[in-house]
């Protein structure tokens, strides 16, 4: 569980789409389209059982396609387990819990907690943890993470909560590495406008 794995997961990607509470089929063609588009990476969440099938059709569909699908939403660790079990290639929390992240390392699956304040990110800085879940980002606001950035610096952080094609540019621009969009994609255009973030070049380090 390190850096170098989600810099391999995410590489030069801006967004990434959450695909949740859909039917499997509506899961795997919004997945479809977000790839089409050049999202790369797509989250479903699992924090239900009957989400599961959603994701495990997702991964394969994305096996397919030489794309990978994470779980979002995980919040214990036998969702680790069905996660990993379905195929998943990262876990995804909302909030910062060291059992699930311990969890999914013991299965080999890079974790993203979620943190949402220096204390919070600082422990996981700790564990290891140096890729984080901001959470919710639109009550955090683009300045909370620029000023994060000035004593954690080696941090990297995947905005998400509240975003959506008109405000995610924001975030990026702040520093973000990632903006991560789920409610807003039941407009249908969100899609094609959030697209246009991916071309954004990721900022040095």
């Amino acid at each position: 569980m390190t850096t170098a794995d989600f810099d391999h997961i995410f590489g030069g990607a801006r967004v990434m789409a959450i695909l949740r509470g859909l039917p499997v089929a509506e899961t795997v063609r919004l997945a479809e389209r977000a790839w089409d588009l050049g999202i790369d990476v797509v989250e479903v969440p699992v924090a239900t059982a009957e989400a599961v099938p959603a994701l495990r059709a997702a991964v394969q569909a994305g096996t397919e396609r030489g794309r990978i699908v994470g779980a979002g939403t995980v919040l214990d660790v036998e969702q680790v387990a069905a996660s990993a079990d379905a195929g998943a290639a990262f876990t995804v929390a909302p909030g910062l819990d060291l059992a699930v992240a311990d969890a999914a390392a013991a299965r080999g699956l890079p974790h993203l907690p979620g943190v949402a304040t220096p204390t919070e990110a600082q422990q996981a800085l700790r564990h290891g943890l140096t890729w984080l879940k901001a959470f919710p980002a639109i009550s955090l606001g683009p300045a909370w993470f620029k000023a994060v950035a000035g004593p954690l610096p080696q941090l990297r952080f995947v905005a998400t909560g509240g975003l959506d094609a008109s405000n995610a540019g924001a975030f990026l621009q702040a520093g973000v590495r990632v903006v991560a969009v789920g409610s807003a994609l039941s407009d249908p255009e969100q899609l094609d406008r959030l697209a246009e973030l991916t071309t954004l070049g990721v900022p040095a380090r």
